[in-house]
């Protein structure tokens, strides 16, 4: 596999995004289980009709998400940051820098998540929570890729959160996947486009270090021009308990994904029960 993204690496932006979206179409004729979430995803959040607007654009746009990153881990952070054309709220960031306080990245799986700390690395150190593949291979990949002279890597474990925590008190900037599924304790029962889903508390708790919260994606251009990086502040404020944060932040995913939902990974198994943890509210309403 090693070979065949360095292989991979070696063609343009628009070439990957055209394979990447047949990817996706393979994937999609090829896995019951990938059809069954995305389809049922797509419908609970959006219903039935934008469902249907959608999901070919979906399908196309999660097969890009895979066959670009042998472009963005391969390439020097230079050439990879080259690849973002467009920036809009990069003035948010020097406002927040200019006030020595850490910044807190929350990039939902829309669009290049990829990207967005690369090219920020460009300018100031910025820390990325990341959770180890099961494979050597693109383990490897990952810390071959992601770690640049300004990008450091802080595993989903204790230490690693120690790391952000230091890391937004030095005035830095953290980066993370608020929509990522977490392990049995480490997240509640929230609700995410309606549904109850098992949701990360890290991101709430990291917002509670008076750091400045910015929720970003970069979209992907038509016929592989680039990225077009956003960078917005919350709707809403991000306050309350910690739950309460947590709610917050998924009602901001929410609104990131309504901007673009052809660009979210509906694949993903969001709602997922973790091995151990307690039944969603609706599972125990239904048992009592």
């Amino acid at each position: 596999m090693t070979f065949l993204f360095r292989i991979l690496s070696r063609l343009p932006l628009r070439w990957l995004h055209r394979l990447g979206a047949l990817l996706g179409w393979l994937v999609w004729c090829l896995s019951p289980t990938y059809r069954r979430h995305l389809q049922e995803n797509l419908v609970g959040a959006l219903g039935a009709s934008e469902a249907r607007r959608v999901r070919n654009a979906a399908i196309a746009e999660a097969g890009k998400t895979a066959l670009e990153l042998p472009a963005i881990w391969l390439h020097p952070l230079a050439v990879a940051a080259r690849m973002v054309v467009r920036v809009s709220g990069w003035e948010l960031v020097e406002a927040a820098q200019a006030q020595g306080r850490g910044i807190l990245f929350m990039t939902p799986h829309l669009g290049c998540f990829e990207i967005t700390a690369q090219y920020f690395s460009c300018f100031a150190p910025i820390t990325v929570l990341y959770r180890a593949p099961k494979q050597r291979w693109l383990q490897e990949m990952i810390l071959t890729g992601r770690a640049r002279a300004q990008l450091k890597l802080a595993t989903a474990d204790l230490a690693g959160v120690r790391s952000l925590i230091k890391g937004l008190r030095r005035g830095e900037a953290v980066g993370m996947l608020p929509d990522q599924a977490p392990k049995v304790g480490e997240g509640r029962w929230l609700d995410f486009f309606g549904r109850p889903a098992y949701t990360m508390t890290l991101a709430a708790r990291l917002s509670e270090t008076n750091s400045t919260v910015f929720v970003v994606w970069a979209e992907r251009l038509p016929h592989g021009a680039g990225y077009h990086f956003h960078i917005h502040t919350p709707a809403a404020p991000i306050e309350g308990t910690t739950d309460e944060r947590a709610q917050c932040i998924n009602h901001e995913i929410e609104r990131l994904i309504r901007l673009c939902p052809e660009q979210y990974l509906w694949g993903y198994n969001r709602y997922k029960r973790p091995a151990g943890a307690e039944p969603p509210p609706l599972a125990v309403e239904r048992a009592s």
